[in-house]
């Protein structure tokens, strides 16, 4: 069973995302390209879930699926679940920006034809909104002069410390920050780490989308880390505090490469969507590899936590227990 009987915000149960393309630059034929499978995860309320993984993972895929943002020729399978009812398309397109904000990974979401101040806070007119959006700003070392700025005029930190004000505007239950603090100086990034725990604690939920573990740790509740397109492990921050505690055998590589733990190098690479191992993709990259890990590999609770991995001693889950435990 869950390690928490707290409220879901959101679950994600078996996502999977495929694009379909042409073959080649020479052929007519289209092939279907996945690129995420059985790709589980989910936030609680007063909660921040942090989704780790090395570039190409699918975190960010991961974030334009949940808010139906995927290109035209992109196909989505699994189930997707918002405070208990599924999430349609025409669903997400209400909550989207409303119940559910998003902080993007890109600085391109501004609108290069409006100030800064008016895209956040809206017209001069509405006092109060304009009030909290220069709050906001200067919480952020964002001064008066920046309201009357183009998005060009913005420096790269600049301008996601914009985004962000943007997604603390409204009254969002569920926020998903992909890659929020490139650009931005260590005691900035700190301070909005420091604002998703307090909208946490206030009752809401944080999917937090990134490559600083660290960061992340002083943090999150919870750490989902994803390989090649697919959740191997979802643990508590506090299995973190030792390599033993952590169960996949890339969890505990990803430990190791910590400044604090050694800063042990993983050798390999993750494979491309083309060039998938069968079974457990970390498989190539794994000393404990054998011909067992070549078959459909389940996720198991451990403790508190679940694995992908048939190393791992643990109860084995099915699709329907996977979702019923609300992992």
């Amino acid at each position: 069973m869950s390690c928490t009987s707290k409220r879901h915000i959101l679950e994600i149960d078996e996502l999977s995302v495929s694009f379909l393309q042409y073959e080649n630059n020479r052929s007519s034929r289209q092939i279907e390209l996945p690129v995420i499978s059985k790709l589980s995860v989910s936030v609680h309320e007063g909660e921040i879930v942090a989704v780790a993984g090395s570039s190409g993972s699918g975190k960010s895929l991961l974030a334009h699926a949940i808010l139906d943002m995927l290109p035209y020729n992109a196909k989505v399978g699994g189930r997707m679940y918002f405070d208990g009812e599924l999430l349609s398309p025409e669903r997400i397109r209400k909550l989207r920006g409303n119940r559910i904000a998003f902080v993007p990974q890109s600085t391109t979401y501004l609108d290069p034809l409006m100030d800064v101040g008016t895209q956040v806070g809206g017209s001069k007119k509405n006092k109060e909104k304009r009030k909290k959006q220069r709050e906001l700003f200067d919480r952020y070392g964002l001064g008066a002069e920046t309201d009357k700025k183009y998005p060009f005029e913005c420096s790269g930190g600049m301008t996601r410390r914009v985004l962000l004000t943007s997604a603390l505007m409204g009254n969002p239950e569920l926020i998903i920050a992909d890659e929020p603090t490139p650009g931005m100086d260590l005691a900035l990034a700190k301070k909005s780490m420091e604002d998703f725990r307090t909208f946490a604690d206030e009752g809401n939920g944080v999917l937090l989308i990134t490559h600083d573990i660290e960061l992340a740790l002083e943090v999150a509740d919870r750490i989902a880390v994803f390989y090649a397109g697919t959740t191997i492990e979802e643990a508590p921050v506090s299995d973190f505090d030792s390599e033993e505690t952590l169960r996949h055998p890339y969890t505990k590589a990803l430990w190791r490469a910590l400044p604090q733990n050694g800063f042990v190098p993983l050798p390999g690479v993750q494979p491309y969507v083309k060039d998938m191992p069968e079974g457990c993709p970390f498989g190539p990259r794994c000393s404990l590899y054998t011909e067992e890990c070549r078959g459909d590999i389940k996720m198991r609770r451990v403790g508190c936590g679940t694995v992908r991995c048939v190393k791992c001693e643990g109860e084995a889950l099915s699709v329907e227990e996977h979702y019923d435990t609300g992992r």
